[in-house]
């Protein structure tokens, strides 16, 4: 999995792409690590256009996220989820954990 992580006006964007499962932990982890850092930030997006398989092993990272992001006073979305990464999340009710777009 690859991961970019942009951030303008209060806001961050962690973009994956690839495979989304236990293999990408660290590097997930260390996106995260990186936008919590990140001073007057209060929006977090993960952005899964460019995912295309997402496990439950993913599900637990995004709860991690959330919890730490809450944790520090910001809010988490998730956004461009289309596919089978969608039908995870929906199958998973994400959308009563998460902003989603």
């Amino acid at each position: 999995m690859d991961t970019n992580v942009s951030s303008a006006d209060g806001r961050s964007v962690i973009r994956l792409a690839g495979r989304f499962d236990f293999n990408a932990h660290r590097e997930f982890r260390e996106a995260v690590d990186q936008v919590l850092k990140s001073d007057g930030l209060r929006e977090i997006q993960v952005d899964f256009g460019a995912v295309d398989y997402l496990d439950s092993s993913a599900l637990g990272m995004l709860l991690m996220l959330r919890d730490k992001a809450r944790s520090a006073g910001k809010d988490v979305s998730l956004a461009n989820c289309r596919g089978a990464v969608k039908q995870v999340i929906e199958i998973a009710n994400f959308g009563k954990l998460f902003a989603i777009s």
